[in-house]
């Protein structure tokens, strides 16, 4: 089974492949990766001196981002984040640019706002959390939109961002899975988007290191950075599924029958592998563009003849199809939550942060 967009998919992974390791083609694109690291250096110098303006919220700002080009974890880390934090008492909210959003409009993500008004991402933040969750081109339009829409909220998580210094922040967090650095260099040439570990005495460098890994892995290696500390984060599939219309199964119910696997994220082999360490039979693996546009999944949906597995991140566009929606037909549609277990010392740096933060003069 193939769909147009696999292709895309196909060079994605292709790229992502070259850029853990020093190739010819890597050293050919390690001039142009010089450029790109010089240009980077004198913008942040810029908004180091101010010559570019950066706005400051009344509320806490914490940011989630990576320094490797993918996904490397970012939104389940917000999740859980949201989860913690509604756990100790804070109104927390989300800010979001929406990858792949066909409007610059600032947007409030509700359940009924189409994925491609929100992005796939801040949909499933939404539907994850419950937080309030908007999205618009710059950021600190979305934060300022939110606050004056919810003025209970009290803290901004920002979904990706690192590198987005036109909104300050008070806690940065940088997010690596199992590629760690790739082969240590720039883009293109490598996976970076800025240098790893930052030089002593950077701008803008993060608070604290998120390494993610599989259940049963070894965490990546990631080369320490002095003065920023470094947590470890399970990441793992739930022990169950859920069906378009909300039902839950254990996901053991699904073995022994032919799957159809799909995965529009950035690393589609990561969710087929852990699907098959579940004990799934995986008939066919579409591995779809990261932020696949809907369609995609409405031809995948009408042509499928087994039932189809996907991420909780495809869902927010595959339900959205309906699978059923005009009387089409289909044999069972799932979506698999990934669940992200950071150790309780990461939790308790954060809380000992924005504690420090609300003692602040």
């Amino acid at each position: 089974m193939a769909t147009p967009t696999e292709g895309s998919a196909g060079r994605q992974a292709r790229w992502q492949t070259n850029a853990q390791r020093r190739s010819l083609n890597a050293w050919l694109l390690r001039p142009v990766s010089w450029v790109y690291g010089a240009l980077m250096a004198l913008r942040n110098r810029f908004y180091a001196w101010g010559l570019l303006a950066s706005h400051r919220l009344p509320v806490p700002v914490i940011v989630v981002g990576n320094v490797v080009v993918g996904g490397a974890g970012k939104t389940p880390t917000v999740i859980a984040l949201a989860q913690h934090l509604l756990a100790q008492g804070w109104h927390p909210g989300v800010v979001s640019r929406g990858y792949g959003r066909q409007s610059d409009e600032v947007l409030e993500v509700t359940a009924a706002t189409p994925t491609s008004e929100s992005g796939d991402e801040p949909a499933l933040i939404h539907r994850a959390t419950g937080v309030p969750v908007f999205v618009a081109r710059q950021r600190a339009a979305a934060a300022s939109a939110l606050l004056a829409a919810h003025p209970h909220v009290n803290l901004l998580l920002c979904d990706d961002g690192l590198q987005h210094l036109a909104l300050q922040r008070d806690i940065a967090i940088a997010v690596f899975d199992e590629r760690g650095i790739g082969n240590g260099w720039l883009l293109p040439a490598g996976l970076l988007r800025e240098p790893w570990p930052p030089s002593s005495g950077a701008a803008f460098q993060p608070n604290l290191v998120l390494r993610q890994h599989r259940e049963g892995a070894t965490p990546p290696n990631i080369a320490p950075a002095p003065g920023i500390p470094v947590f470890t984060a399970i990441r793992r599939l739930a022990h169950h599924a859920v069906e378009l219309g909300g039902q839950r199964i254990a996901l053991e119910q699904l073995q022994g029958q032919a799957i159809t696997a799909v995965a529009g994220i950035a690393r589609p082999a990561v969710f087929f592998d852990m699907l098959r360490a579940r004990g799934l039979t995986l008939a066919h693996e579409v591995a779809l563009p990261d932020h696949a546009a809907p369609a995609a999944y409405a031809a995948l949906c009408k042509s499928s003849t087994t039932a189809v597995v996907c991420t909780e991140k495809d869902a927010v566009k595959c339900f959205g199809q309906a699978c059923g929606e005009g009387g089409v037909a289909h044999p069972g549609l799932w979506a698999v939550p990934l669940e992200l277990v950071p150790e309780p010392a990461f939790f308790a740096d954060i809380d000992a942060r924005l504690a420090a933060l609300k003692t602040a003069p």
